[in-house]
């Protein structure tokens, strides 16, 4: 998984618009630390807050994470549906003949955790859901539900 070109994508799109790491942390809601531990390689960005970011810039998700070098506006002010995300989790995974078992496997984690993505209960982590993407060549928008 390429999370270099993640953290390289959020910090061209900060100073593009000529923001400061405080500035954008400032948006997001959440400490300059924070965002700079998500900017400089050290942790990565929710998916609530990638959202964020994405709707603040107006753009896809799928360019700042580099699954494209297109990047497209979006005009709509996207929000989450963890259950939506959670039925499109599921469809992707009948649709490539997994279950969830094969998935909580390919994803390092556990059956549980997949049940709990695919009923809506959590969501799925911003890693797990560029791991699905970038290896199934699948839109990390369309997973999210923002196209």
């Amino acid at each position: 998984m390429n999370k270099e070109l993640l953290f390289e994508n959020m910090k061209y799109i900060r100073e593009e618009f000529d923001l400061k790491q405080k500035d954008l942390a400032n948006i997001l809601n959440v400490t300059q630390s924070n965002y700079s531990r998500w900017e400089n390689t050290t942790k990565l960005i929710p998916l609530e807050k990638l959202n964020d970011l994405c709707n603040y810039f107006n753009i896809n998700m799928d360019f700042i994470v580099g699954l494209t070098n297109k990047r497209k506006t979006m005009l709509n002010n996207n929000i989450l549906d963890k259950r939506a995300i959670g039925k499109n989790i599921k469809m992707f995974r009948i649709k490539n003949k997994l279950n969830q078992k094969d998935l909580a496997y390919f994803l390092n984690t556990t059956q549980s955790v997949i049940s709990n993505y695919e009923s809506g209960k959590t969501l799925i982590l911003t890693a797990f859901a560029m791991q699905i993407c970038i290896t199934y060549k699948i839109s990390l928008d369309a997973l999210c539900n923002r196209k």
